[in-house]
């Protein structure tokens, strides 16, 4: 049974990326696992000189998270009917991405699925103290981030994008060849640069990636760079009209080093579909 973590802050783009998670796995045997993690704000804390009223504001965030996950819960149950899924609702203490590491240990998660935006609606913080930190902290698994307002309808087309530097592990790109065959989607590999010509590396990496991907119709595309590198896999990825976006971590600290864009931060903050970061 595929064990997926999906985090909740009970936003309604937090809903949606439930919604999207149910649906593309709607004909595999899945455990979902819903977490709310939750710590004090620091309005919350200011003035709070004792433990005892430290305690007081843990009581009350506790009860409140264990009731929206409850709320959660009975919602799907009621209105998700698949024989093939089961829920487990989990509500902790403290900051997400340590949260999150702790789940994924107790659990042994397959996947992480979560969204881009919270339930303030400041999209820049909240991505910078929550998504991006646990892209940066959680790198044994791969996670899939749902942008806000996405309405998943099929996955027809997996974009792969890569500069061929890194080598490809061999059960890297599980993910994708998952969801290709649950939806028979096809498989492109995008390459953003300002010249194509391979090293000796590249042309390695390039051949084991044709055989971790053998039995699939896939494409090569080279994408000239022009602005930046996340730019111009979004242009291409909607002219493509593409479903899901694929990309390395490793490449996150290669273009930061390069030309210092942060490629994995504004992927996932600027992408218009949902993105599979795969684990380094």
């Amino acid at each position: 049974m595929k064990k997926i973590l999906i985090t909740t802050d009970f936003s309604d783009n937090a809903w949606n990326a439930i919604f999207t998670a149910l649906k593309i796995y709607s004909e595999v045997d899945c455990h979902f696992y819903l977490l709310h993690a939750f710590e004090p704000s620091p309005l919350n804390m200011m003035g709070s000189k004792t433990q005892q009223r430290l305690g007081v504001i843990y009581d009350s965030l506790s009860k409140y998270s264990v009731k929206e996950l409850e709320e959660v819960l009975s919602y799907l149950r009621i209105n998700h009917k698949n024989a093939k899924h089961q829920f487990t609702t989990i509500s902790k203490p403290g900051n997400l991405e340590h949260a999150v590491e702790s789940v994924l240990t107790e659990n042994d998660i397959d996947i992480l699925i979560m969204g881009t935006q919270g339930a303030t609606g400041a999209k820049e913080v909240f991505l910078g103290s929550n998504t991006v930190k646990v892209l940066n902290l959680i790198k044994s698994i791969p996670i899939l981030v749902v942008p806000t307002g996405f309405n998943f309808q099929s996955l027809q087309s997996i974009l792969f994008a890569t500069d061929f530097s890194a080598p490809y592990t061999k059960n890297l790109f599980n993910p994708i060849i998952e969801l290709s065959k649950l939806w028979s989607a096809n498989i492109e590999i995008v390459h953003v640069a300002i010249e194509f010509n391979l090293n000796v590396h590249q042309e390695a990496h390039k051949e084991v990636l044709k055989e971790r991907l053998s039995g699939f119709d896939i494409k090569f595309k080279n994408i000239p760079f022009e602005i930046n590198i996340s730019k111009s896999i979004d242009q291409y990825a909607e002219e493509k009209k593409a479903s899901f976006l694929t990309i390395l971590r490793h490449q996150h600290t290669f273009w930061e080093n390069v030309i210092g864009e942060p490629v994995v931060k504004k992927i996932a903050f600027h992408s218009k579909i949902p993105v599979i970061f795969l684990p380094q």
